[in-house]
């Protein structure tokens, strides 16, 4: 069996600058790289997610709760939809989520015409780590899912940047339920 690592929404609009920064994403985006540069055989694949709404209705607010709506984020063709330029790990495959209504989880997301869990079963992957941004949200999204598809699931926590405290310990307290193991300290 193999073993992928799933870096999840490390895009402009999630990093300071952002239309809906998180404070520390650039700087997890640069560590993600490293993290790949000097373990290049801890993976057989890599795989990443991104937000691309075209038109994902109340999941845009003018005045959003953040909560269930947001600001606009990560619309196809501008350049917040863009991986962070510190982010160079050339993916094995990128799964866009979120074109036309919410999508937290990248188990959302489609690269051409296949979904993320049939890729991962197509590759023989039965073990993921989940990295990226926001650890609270997408993060917290896809290592949830990971773990319900029966894939041993694991959040590398130092190469995660989340929205607030409070949203982070509720997410940390879901995955331990979820039996998604946590190694290392989120960073908010």
């Amino acid at each position: 069996m193999a073993r992928a690592l799933i870096i999840v929404d490390v895009q402009r609009d999630f990093c300071e600058g952002g239309s809906l920064a998180v404070s520390g994403g650039a700087a997890v985006a640069a560590d993600i790289t490293n993290l790949v540069g000097e373990h290049p055989d801890r993976w057989d694949y890599v795989v990443a997610t991104r937000d691309y709404h075209i038109d994902p209705g109340h999941h845009f607010a003018t005045e959003p709760d953040f909560v269930d709506t947001w600001p606009p984020h990560c619309v196809v063709g501008t350049e917040g939809a863009q991986i962070h330029p510190n982010m160079t790990v050339d993916p094995d495959a990128i799964f866009d989520k979120g074109a036309y209504a919410a999508a937290y989880s990248g188990f959302e997301g489609t690269s051409g015409d296949t979904g993320l869990a049939q890729w991962l079963r197509d590759h023989e992957v039965d073990t993921v780590d989940v990295v990226g941004i926001a650890t609270d949200h997408c993060v917290r999204a896809t290592a949830l899912d990971a773990a319900a598809e029966g894939l041993n699931t694991t959040v590398l926590l130092d190469f995660t940047a989340g929205v607030s405290e409070p949203t982070i310990e509720t997410a940390l307290t879901n995955l331990r339920e979820a039996g998604v193991t946590l190694e290392g300290t989120p960073q908010s």
